[in-house]
């Protein structure tokens, strides 16, 4: 009998434990999609481009598609599943359903957990490539249009929503602890961006 080529890997989603047989070449996104039947998370390019299938795992944004589920083996994974508290929506998820932050709605599962970690990343002070002062005593930059669409570009919207993510994105991070320095009208932060580039 030859030696099987398939592995046990255990898996933390969103508060659960999974113990699955995977060959060792599949992808988390598969894991999640095929497997477990998680399919909030998306299968857009299967390439690493488009940000649909962006998970959190330890809380950092993950590209699902390029992480082998072995590799995230007792790791804290949180899909868009995850997000919600039994029936209240994450902050991140309201924002984007009242503000229409999702058009046809494919990317946006992807959007809403890097959201999540953009808040989180923005509130520790990590700066990003358009934050003009990057010296730790400056503190976290002001989370303008600018900061938002820089530390989301890893997510294409096919449907051109980024106005309204940018809007959802920014009332989040308002409403969250470490929301201070986001300008009060941020579609009129960033129109006026707009107009001084």
């Amino acid at each position: 009998m030859p030696p099987s080529t398939f592995s046990s890997v255990t898996l933390n989603i969103n508060g659960e434990k999974h113990v699955l047989s995977v060959d060792p070449r599949t992808t988390l996104l598969d894991a999640l999609r095929e497997r477990l039947d998680l399919t909030g998370t998306k299968k857009g390019c299967d390439q690493g481009q488009c940000g649909a299938c962006t998970v959190l795992v330890d809380g950092r944004r993950t590209l699902s598609c390029l992480q082998l589920a072995v590799a995230a083996e007792d790791r804290e994974i949180t899909t868009v599943e995850g997000l919600a508290e039994r029936e209240r929506l994450h902050p991140v998820q309201q924002a984007f359903l009242d503000l229409d932050g999702l058009q046809c709605g494919y990317c946006t599962p992807g959007q809403i957990c890097s959201a999540v970690a953009v808040i989180e990343e923005h509130a520790a002070g990590w700066p990003s490539a358009v934050t003009d002062d990057v010296r730790p005593e400056a503190g976290p930059p002001p989370l303008t249009p600018r900061e938002i669409r820089e530390r989301m570009s890893g997510n294409l919207c096919r449907c051109g929503a980024y106005v309204s993510i940018v809007e959802a994105v920014a009332r989040a991070a308002a409403e969250s602890p470490g929301g201070a320095g986001v300008p009060e009208d941020v579609t009129t932060a960033g129109a006026a961006e707009e107009a001084a580039a």
